[in-house]
């Protein structure tokens, strides 16, 4: 076959395929190019999260006519003054965004300057098929309906309304933290999703877009090292998600999703998290041009660095350092003001107190930071009020002390997991079985046991697991897309005994929990299931997807590492472990126990 020149039509749709991916593409392309115009306010409206149409319209310093036909041209721009490519400092420069777009949809642009005349253009897929005069104020708007309309293979590919609208929401909110100065509104379907005003400074700005309590959990970043600044926010590391979908990365105001840049993020935070946690970040770097090359990707997503080690120690670095001078700060609580506001409901003792050598014991029922009861007077012994020293055996459950076993305690040779010792560091269990030493992560082990027996539950009733009703609803705050996915999977949570629905557009009335859990943090159970779903929902099956939510919720309702627990409790602990499967490992994948032989701890005394 002979070479030849490819049409002009073929040329645009193949440099569509390398731009616009999605709706999220296009978007991205035009709203950086009202960023690059100089605008104050971008104005973005969507419809079926893009794939109807979506709109934006800007305040910029528009475009002639004249130069909206060569804006429509390939490789026709205004950013690149002359050929020294690596000195850009614009958003886009690659001159593909318009004709691609137009390529590929049904394309309306309306432009005017500040001194001249407003002008219109109208191309379907690739031809102009209307142009003229248009009522317009200084700046420009760009409308892109039915994308991929004529191109059946490409549209078949796009997902579901709901899925384009989050990948939409998601563009905009990176922009938009990376130009706090500028103000940014998202519309869909009637209703403003998204709206910052501009003028925010950064802490303010990220907070607005991704949660309102971050501002009080989370240190500033600010470091520079051989003309790189890096500055920014980082979420104490108590301050955490299921993934890491809350990560914001910016190279010279430029959104990024870098491996080199996740990676040294989730190392500075490596002996602080969890493996399956993440933190929250938005940073900045300021790099000079000479040092970073930003034309390595079409979509300018990725950017490459002249010494990505030094950038990766800074980034790691830096963020440690910010961590250490927030010293011990933990997620804030509410302020004591507002704690004060409640108040506690007396109530009559219903058992006279205790008198021991120590002094009174609060009786059951009275409050314990109530004033201590004067004892009466005992006049006799026969006198009214008077109650005598109860027996040490009696109060020791109240005093927190041993009392004498009521019956042996049993044969470690009986059991594989042996019998309960003690507890070291409120966490791990110490037991004794007949060939060593067993040690149990009571958080692990017990998160385990929780989502078999939920597992269970839901194959033995059919019905799906009780639940136990709240005696106040509770209102979870989540970003809209969080909300969405949350009311798709509701009739699946409800199998667990997790009964929501929805309360406005960013957020949920929780109505119920599964009654194994017991009471506990609704709004993290909530929060951390929806991340679940935002991470897997689209790439697993259903069953895959439930049991990601069971062991969610297995982990929320497990015992805590921090909590005491008694020899009985850590003994039910063992006997549940032993005949529970895959017991050995938690819903994590880590090791719930491990076992030191006799041989093992003869050897660390050097008897072997």
């Amino acid at each position: 076959m002979s070479i030849r020149r490819l049409p002009n039509a073929l040329i645009n749709r193949i440099a569509a395929g390398e731009v616009v991916e999605r709706p999220a593409s296009a978007l991205k392309e035009l709203v950086e190019n009202a960023i690059d115009a100089g605008a104050q306010h971008i104005y973005v409206t969507l419809q079926s999260g893009g794939l109807d149409a979506l709109e934006v319209v800007d305040d910029g310093c528009g475009m002639s006519a004249e130069d909206m036909a060569l804006a429509l041209e390939r490789h026709a721009t205004s950013k690149l003054p002359d050929e020294h490519i690596e000195n850009v400092s614009t958003m886009g420069f690659r001159g593909e965004a318009l004709p691609s777009i137009a390529s590929v949809s049904h394309f309306t642009i309306e432009s005017r300057t500040a001194d001249g005349d407003g002008w219109r253009r109208i191309i379907d897929h690739g031809e102009l098929i209307e142009e003229g005069p248009a009522a317009i104020p200084k700046g420009t708007r760009v409308r892109v309906r039915d994308l991929f309309a004529k191109i059946p293979a490409r549209r078949k590919f796009l997902r579901t309304p709901r899925s384009e609208y989050a990948a939409c929401s998601d563009v905009i909110r990176r922009l938009a933290m990376a130009r706090p100065d500028i103000a940014f509104t998202l519309e869909h379907k009637g209703r403003r999703s998204i709206a910052v005003q501009g003028g925010d400074d950064v802490l303010a700005r990220v907070a607005a877009l991704t949660s309102r309590a971050l501002q009080e959990n989370s240190v500033a970043v600010d470091m520079e090292r051989e003309g790189v600044h890096l500055t920014g926010i980082a979420g104490l590391p108590t301050y955490n998600r299921g993934v890491a979908d809350h990560q914001f990365l910016f190279v010279n105001g430029r959104p990024v999703k870098d491996r080199l840049l996740t990676g040294a993020v989730r190392g500075a935070y490596a002996d602080m998290l969890a493996r399956d946690r993440h933190p929250i970040v938005a940073l900045f770097l300021d790099v000079p041009n000479e040092a970073v090359d930003v034309n390595v990707h079409p979509a300018k997503t990725e950017v490459r660095f002249r010494d990505a080690a030094m950038i990766r120690g800074m980034i790691v670095s830096g963020l440690r350092k910010a961590l250490d001078e927030g010293g011990f700060r933990s997620v804030q609580r509410p302020a004591q003001s507002a704690l004060s506001n409640w108040r506690a409901e007396p109530v009559e003792p219903k058992h006279p107190d205790i008198f021991t050598p120590q002094g009174i014991v609060p009786a059951m029922g009275q409050a314990a930071n109530a004033d201590p009861v004067q004892p009466p007077v005992a006049v006799g012994e026969g006198s009214a009020g008077y109650a005598p020293p109860p027996n040490a055996e009696d109060i020791a459950p109240i005093m927190g002390r041993a009392a004498v076993a009521a019956e042996p305690v049993p044969s470690g040779s009986e059991h594989p997991l042996g019998v309960a010792r003690g507890q070291v560091a409120k966490t791990y269990i110490i037991a004794e079985a007949e060939d060593g030493l067993v040690i149990v992560d009571q958080h692990a082990a017990h998160e385990r046991l929780v989502l078999e027996r939920m597992r269970r539950a839901v194959e033995a009733s059919g019905g799906g697991v009780a639940s136990q009703a709240l005696l106040m609803p509770e209102v979870v705050e989540l970003d809209e897309t969080a909300c969405d996915r949350l009311e798709e999977r509701a009739g699946e949570l409800a199998e667990f005994g997790l009964e929501l629905e929805r309360f406005g557009p960013s957020a949920v009335l929780v109505r119920a929990t599964p009654a194994m859990l017991g009471s506990g943090d609704v709004t993290g159970l909530v929060t951390d299931i929806a991340d679940e779903l935002a991470a897997y929902d689209e790439s697993l099956s259903l069953k895959e997807r439930i049991d990601l939510v069971a062991a969610t919720m297995a982990c929320h309702g497990s015992v805590r590492a921090g909590r005491v627990l008694n020899v009985p409790e850590m003994n039910a602990l063992l006997r549940e472990m032993e005949v529970t499967p895959h017991s050995g490992q938690c819903n994590h994948g880590r090791p719930t126990w491990v076992k030191l032989a006799h041989g093992d701890i003869e050897k660390l005394f050097g008897r072997k």
